[in-house]
């Protein structure tokens, strides 16, 4: 993993929730934030419900039990990986956490390498499944059902095939551009009808739907040869209607969609 991963520490003891945030930050490939109970979750996730790659929840929660949480943010509709910290002998609690949605279980006294490397492979499977959820800007994008969600609006649209490949490749390109030849060998697989006015097609189109300014893109960018998602990480987007061309952007407009007919 390449970018900079954000974690969400849920419950424990405020020392040792500390102590485990300052080791995971050590390095650079996380970023960490604490809450001390289950209410403190379900409220950052409601408010910032995109920033989070990984959920670590404490089975120690003050208000209520450990797999509860991890049922109440499966019911959000939230697939993260979650991996609970328990400090029981008993795997009835693991299981318990398991069944109710948890993705990995440690048993404490935690052993920092093996928290790591589980959550590394967790990150990593949920990236590579097609029932991921992938953070794009302000957006949920939900590639088995090519769905894009903007949860601060509740406000979903509908994507194509293509258009759901283009942004599983920028985002698991980890903000790092990727070139026009790349992408329409990987997405449209080296077809000899694709060219680039085919991805320069489909790049307008998806930029009518998911930028505030189209013309002013932050989500989706250009970048050489390529293109790269806009870092979003701070910023929260609000879905516009697609702005209808003026007179003057007619004849662009209409070679546009020739191009995406053909």
């Amino acid at each position: 993993m390449t970018k900079q991963r954000h974690i969400l520490i849920a419950g424990g003891n405020t020392a040792e929730r500390e102590r485990l945030a300052k080791a995971l930050q050590t390095g650079g490939a996380f970023r960490v934030s604490e809450v001390g109970n289950a209410a403190d979750v379900m409220a950052r996730i409601q408010s910032r419900p995109q920033r989070f790659d990984a959920i670590i929840v404490d089975a120690v929660q003050p208000d209520t039990h450990g797999p509860e949480l991890c049922a109440r943010i499966r019911r959000r509709g939230l697939w993260m990986p979650i991996i609970v910290l328990s400090d029981s002998t008993n795997d009835a609690e693991i299981v318990r956490s398991l069944d109710a949605g948890a993705n990995d279980c440690v048993r404490k006294p935690v052993h920092l390498a093996v928290l790591l490397a589980r959550l590394r492979a967790q990150i990593r499977e949920h990236d590579r499944s097609e029932d991921a959820t992938l953070p794009i800007g302000p957006f949920y994008l939900r590639p088995a059902t090519r769905t894009l969600h903007n949860p601060i609006k509740n406000q979903q649209m509908r994507l194509t095939p293509k258009e759901v490949g283009l942004l599983k490749h920028l985002y698991r390109a980890s903000g790092q551009p990727v070139s026009r030849q790349k992408l329409l060998r990987e997405i449209w697989n080296y077809n000899p009808a694709a060219c680039t006015d085919t991805l320069e097609t489909h790049v307008y189109r998806l930029r009518r739907k998911i930028e505030p300014h189209p013309a002013r893109p932050t989500i989706l960018v250009s970048d050489g040869r390529g293109y790269r998602l806009g870092n979003q990480e701070e910023g929260e987007i609000t879905l516009a209607p697609p702005p209808q061309p003026s007179p003057r952007q007619t004849s662009e407009y209409e070679r546009q969609r020739y191009a995406y007919a053909n």
